[in-house]
């Protein structure tokens, strides 16, 4: 399916360069979000891997794409149903401490009649589909990247339709922020190869961005993270040209790690999956890398638009680099992601047991790397937690924590403590909630306490 593929459109300069280069430490989350990216257990890869686990591609891709969190598409418009698949995707999220991410694509007359057109039937149908979704997304954060093409690709509408469009994003955007007043909702933002920087701005002004958090880039397509970037800048500059201010931006980096030639990745075999999903970006105007478009699913020229092919997904996977944190509940590389729970490298290792106190916490090492490790440490609850809790540690000689998501570390010495943000500060009784970093050094075997105001 092409979900927002570069279109005919911008096929002849779609020229990426090898991009994806994988963040490895570095700063923490720059732009407004911080937190761990949620991974959905039950996707079509998933399954996939679930019936062929003797294949000789899976261990590659459920190393490198099924253990990381890739955006869920909502783009089966049923107004019966959609409330309580948000529902159930959310509240799963939220349960688990981690940040929802979806792809809200449904509106009329979407991808100008391409490989994946579709959607409501008419735009007063479609807004009933969103107040379906706005009424269920939870009151945490959530991540909605709103209508791939809508904005980018107008090709196929008059004057009155692409007029009745903006209108319709705009109360899109305006009602999914008011369901849940903590969702971040970015707009159509194109590619760097296809519109220019102050012709997609002045369309994202006209489909209201105003009320928008920002706009995504890339989605679908395979321009390197750097122009993306770049571009991202140049729309940002727009905006405030135009007097909206305070935007920022998401890419997609599912398949921008290397390689130019058509914009088709049914039928491009030299792709590879670019940097792993994050919210830690380190660039105070990038918000998240995320896996917009699933690695593997087609876009519609060679096998159905949307359906999970391995030979696709092993060919992005194949010769990428293992994830820093292949984490099957996160993100990546480099950043805030989660608790991996099939990570070939992960190895279990206690550290404190729980005394019956307030609190007690365990730590183990989700995986490792030469130099390096992503480190999970859970915190439980006995009689419950109220006021928020404090784990410390020491570090083995050599080693220091370059990030920290779930919660806010401070350091003395070769001490570290780690206390938890606002959300999760208080734990019923026998209740648990997990926070991750990233350190130098190994991971060795440090004796935990955890404590209670």
């Amino acid at each position: 399916m092409s979900r927002s593929r570069a279109f005919a459109v911008a096929a002849a300069c779609a020229t990426a360069a090898a991009g994806g280069v994988l963040i490895a430490g570095g700063s923490a989350s720059a732009g407004t979000i911080s937190g761990t990216l949620h991974r959905d257990a039950n996707t079509p890869v998933a399954r996939w891997l679930q019936s062929n686990a003797g294949d000789s591609r899976a261990t590659v891709i459920r190393d490198r794409i099924d253990s990381q969190p890739a955006t869920r598409w909502l783009s089966n418009f049923n107004v019966a149903t959609i409330g309580s698949e948000v529902a159930t995707y959310v509240n799963a999220a939220n349960a688990a401490g981690r940040i929802p991410a979806l792809t809200v694509y449904g509106i009329t007359n979407r991808d100008c009649g391409g490989a994946s057109s579709g959607g409501a039937p008419d735009l007063g149908q479609y807004q009933t589909w969103i107040g379906n979704i706005a009424r269920n997304l939870g009151g945490q954060t959530v991540i909605l990247n709103l209508e791939p093409d809508s904005i980018a690709l107008l090709t196929c509408l008059n004057s009155s339709e692409i007029a009745a469009r903006n209108q319709a994003l705009r109360t899109a955007a305006q009602t999914l922020k008011a369901g849940n007043p903590n969702a971040k909702v970015y707009l159509d933002g194109g590619h760097s190869a296809w519109n220019s920087a102050g012709e997609q701005a002045s369309r994202l002004v006209a489909a209201g961005i105003a009320g928008a958090d920002g706009f995504y880039t890339n989605a679908s397509n395979f321009q390197p993270t750097s122009a993306e970037a770049a571009y991202g800048r140049s729309i940002i500059s727009a905006l405030n040209g135009q007097g909206v201010s305070g935007k920022r931006q998401v890419i997609d980096t599912s398949r921008n790690g290397g390689a130019a030639g058509d914009w088709c990745g049914d039928d491009n075999t030299d792709r590879r999956i670019g940097q792993y999903p994050t919210v830690s970006t380190g660039d105070a105007n990038i918000d998240a890398y995320l896996w917009i478009k699933p690695p593997g699913e087609a876009d519609g020229c060679r096998y159905a638009a949307g359906s999970f092919q391995p030979d696709l997904a092993y060919s992005l996977a194949s010769s990428a680099p293992n994830p820093p944190s292949p984490s099957p509940t996160s993100s990546p590389s480099s950043s805030p992601s989660s608790s991996p729970s099939s990570s070939p490298s992960s190895s279990p290792s206690p550290s404190s047991s729980f005394p019956g106190g307030a609190c007690g916490a365990t730590l183990r090492a989700v995986s490792t790397w030469n130099g390096g490790y992503q480190g999970e440490v859970r915190v439980q609850a006995g009689n419950g937690v109220s006021g928020g809790w404090t784990v410390s540690w020491s570090l083995p000689s050599g080693s220091s924590i370059s990030q920290v998501w779930n919660g806010t570390l401070t350091t003395s010495g070769s001490t570290v403590s780690v206390r938890n943000v606002s959300w999760n500060g208080n734990l019923p009784a026998d209740g648990s909630t997990t926070f991750g970093f990233i350190a130098t050094g190994a991971p060795g075997t440090p004796a935990l306490t955890c404590t209670s105001p």
